[in-house]
């Protein structure tokens, strides 16, 4: 299969926007080219000049520590720019359709909305793993994405990972994994099947396990084809300079990271228990996420009690089969303290 068959006709024959910086592609000491600021910045550092528009030394840094090609790499304003530069390169408006697997991340269907591309939902089974079955019902010839959320948003488990291989190798079109929640998982990362599915494409992000939420830096790994296509129809200068340099400086933090993931896992295990010993909690379902989704009594009510209390957690109840549940971020032993002193209260 080539993947390069997937995308839109039209972007098949697209000629790219072609920035200064790709037009010259070496070091010189005057630059009259792009029509920048030659005096300079009113910040200390030199941001009157654009930055790489494929953020090549960032890559690289990555490269080290995922161990996945730069070929292989793309960087997004989040994670969500790549989720809407699929739907745009790969989905025809009103004639393509994606599947979407609830209850997972809202983005993929706000993002299908958007590019009016039609959305298949499959929900998932009781226990939160997939409906084989009913996936493949529902795939047809237009069907063009997949996009699995593993650990899954709400619910915190990761999904069987057979489950997802056999949509891999069954399905002709391509398989979104996102792996935003990785780092605080007992499974292993798609990122090492990149070479053996073509149509695999996997999501991670700088937005939880390494803290830089605000910077809005997200990473998408696939074969070198779908990268091709992503950076043909991104911005030219979607990663601006100050995102590559302090990404490029947290990098060199890894062991800081690491740290608050043993510390997140800690703490997600002694408040579950905690919360599991409560009267009113029904059920504390297993994360391998920084977070907890929690069915609880009264969980609208539960949630606004917190407020007033300037205690903040997500309430899920009217997501398909999320009824009475609340989803609850992992914070510092202090703040899990705080909460679990505020909900025994109530």
């Amino acid at each position: 299969m080539d993947v390069r068959d997937l995308q839109r006709e039209n972007i098949k024959n697209l000629s790219p926007y072609s920035t200064a910086r790709d037009e010259f592609k070496g070091q010189a000491s005057v630059y009259l080219d792009a029509n920048e600021n030659s005096f300079g910045s009113p910040l200390p550092a030199d941001y009157n000049r654009y930055p790489d528009p494929l953020q090549l030394d960032l890559k690289d840094a990555i490269s080290k520590i995922k161990g996945v090609p730069i070929e292989n790499t793309f960087l997004g304003n989040g994670s969500d720019e790549a989720i809407d530069l699929l739907f745009r390169a790969f989905c025809n408006p009103r004639k393509d359709n994606v599947i979407i697997l609830p209850p997972t991340y809202g983005m993929y269907e706000v993002s299908a909305n958007i590019n009016d591309v039609e959305v298949r939902k499959v929900n998932l089974t009781p226990d939160f793993q997939l409906d084989l079955e009913k996936i493949a019902e529902t795939i047809d010839a237009n069907t063009k994405i997949i996009f699995i959320c593993s650990p899954n948003n709400p619910t915190g488990n990761s999904l069987n990972r057979s489950d997802i291989e056999t949509i891999l190798a069954n399905f002709k079109g391509l398989v979104v994994i996102d792996e935003a929640y990785i780092n605080f998982a007992k499974q292993k990362t798609f990122i090492q099947e990149l070479t053996e599915y073509a149509n695999l494409v996997v999501l991670q992000t700088f937005s939880k396990a390494w803290g830089l939420a605000a910077l809005r830096l997200g990473m998408a790994f696939s074969s070198t084809h779908v990268i091709d296509i992503l950076n043909k129809v991104k911005p030219p200068y979607n990663i601006n300079q100050a995102t590559q340099d302090l990404a490029l400086a947290a990098l060199q933090n890894i062991q800081q990271v690491n740290e608050w993931i043993k510390i997140t896992v800690t703490e997600r295990e002694r408040l579950a228990n905690a919360l599991g010993r409560l009267e009113k909690v029904r059920k504390v379902y297993p994360s391998d996420a920084n977070f907890i989704l929690v069915q609880i009594d009264h969980a609208h009510w539960t949630y606004h009690q917190l407020v007033d209390q300037g205690i903040i957690v997500r309430d899920r109840s009217k997501v398909v089969l999320c009824d009475d549940c609340l989803r609850i971020t992992i914070g510092t032993i202090e703040e899990n303290n705080q909460l679990l002193t505020a909900l025994e209260k109530l």
